[in-house]
C-alpha cells in the first residue's frame, strides 16, 4: 500500500507532498487572541502563493476543532493556488474555548475526531489529516488526558498522525508517556510542536531517541528567541543521528506573524549553510512525507 497523506482535496501520495510547512495556521480563532483573528481569505491566498513562488508545495494547518478552521475556503485555496493543505481535527487548551464546550464533547471526542477524518468536518466533506491535542505547562492536566484519550482512541481507529502543542516546549516526555506508554500510539507517529521553545538538549534528545518527530516551528517572535538557537539545536539532533525527525514550521498565528514566505525566504538559506543542503532537504521534504502519512500495509502484510 502507497503511503499517503489526506488532504483537503483528498488524499496524496506522500512522496508527492513536496516542501513543506509543517505546522501553521491560514485560519485561527481564539478567546485568548481578540481582535488578532487569521480569519482573511485573501491574505491566506497571498501567503500560499507566496510560499509557492519559493518552492513551497504543501502546508500542515494545525488548527482544531472550534478555532475558526474554514474548511471550505481551506480546499478553495487549495484548488486555486496548487499548495497540499492538511487540515485537523482535535482539541486546543481548554482555555481557547467557551467554558462548556469541552464538557459537552467530553464523551464523544473520539468519535468526532473520527468522524472528521474519514467523512468530513460538519457537512463540508473536507476531511482532516491529522489530529491536534494540547498539553500543559510542564504538566498533562485533565483536559490535556481526556483529549489525548480520545486523540489515542481516533488514531488507533484510523491511523491518522498526531500532533502536539506542547505549551513553551515543556512536558514533552510526560506527553510521550501518556500516549506512547499507556495509551498504545506508536512514537513515530506523534509530532512534538515547539520543541524549540524550551531548548533543553537533553529533553529533545530524549524525544527523538523514543522515536517521535520534533517540531520546531513559529520563528521570528518577538517574545521567543526561537530564530537565534535554531540552527545549533537542528545541527546538534542531525549529528546525533536524528536528523530523519526534525520537521519545520511558521506557526502563523495572528496576522502579523511572517510565517510561510519567512520559513523559506529568510530561515532556509541560513539552515543549509548550516546542515547542508541534504539534510535540510530531508527536513522540509522527507520527513513530513513520513510523519503525516496515515497508516501503511507492510510488504509482509501483502
Amino acid at each position: 500500500m502507497v503511503a499517503t497523506v489526506r488532504t483537503v482535496l483528498g488524499d496524496v501520495p506522500a512522496a508527492e507532498l513536496g516542501v513543506c510547512d509543517a505546522h501553521d495556521h491560514l485560519f485561527l480563532r481564539s478567546p485568548l487572541l481578540p481582535g488578532q483573528e487569521l480569519d482573511d481569505t485573501g491574505r491566506a491566498a497571498e501567503q500560499l502563493v507566496a510560499f509557492r513562488a519559493l518552492g513551497g508545495r504543501a502546508v500542515v494547518q494545525w488548527t482544531p476543532y472550534g478555532m475558526g478552521r474554514e474548511p471550505e475556503a481551506l480546499a478553495a485555496l487549495a484548488r486555486s493556488t496548487g499548495v497540499h493543505v492538511v487540515a485537523a481535527t482535535g482539541l486546543h487548551q481548554a482555555a481557547h474555548y467557551p467554558p462548556e464546550l469541552p464538557g459537552r464533547l467530553r464523551d464523544r471526542l473520539a468519535g468526532l475526531f473520527v468522524s472528521e477524518l474519514t467523512e468530513g468536518i460538519g457537512s463540508t466533506g473536507v476531511r482532516a489529516g491529522l489530529i491536534k491535542v494540547a498539553g500543559a505547562f510542564h504538566s498533562i492536566d485533565a483536559h490535556s488526558r481526556l483529549t489525548m484519550t480520545a486523540a489515542a482512541e481516533a488514531h488507533h481507529r484510523t491511523g491518522a498522525p498526531i500532533a502536539v502543542h506542547l505549551e513553551l516546549g515543556t512536558a514533552a516526555l510526560d506527553v510521550l508517556g501518556l500516549l506512547c506508554g499507556e495509551l498504545g500510539v506508536g512514537p513515530q507517529r506523534v509530532v512534538l510542536g515547539h520543541l524549540g521553545r524550551s531548548p533543553e538538549t537533553a529533553v529533545q534528545r530524549e524525544a527523538a531517541r523514543a522515536g517521535a518527530f520534533l517540531a520546531f516551528d513559529g520563528p521570528s517572535r518577538a517574545h521567543h528567541a526561537t530564530d537565534w538557537r535554531l540552527p545549533e539545536q537542528l545541527t546538534a539532533l542531525t549529528d546525533a543521528g536524528f536528523g530523519g525527525q526534525l520537521l519545520l514550521g511558521g506557526d502563523t498565528t495572528v496576522p502579523e506573524t511572517p510565517g510561510m514566505p519567512h520559513l523559506l525566504n529568510r530561515l532556509r538559506p541560513r539552515l543549509e549553510q548550516a546542515l547542508g543542503k541534504e539534510a535540510l532537504d530531508t527536513i522540509l521534504v522527507g520527513n513530513p512525507a513520513r510523519a503525516f502519512a496515515w497508516r501503511v500495509s507492510s510488504p509482509s502484510e501483502g
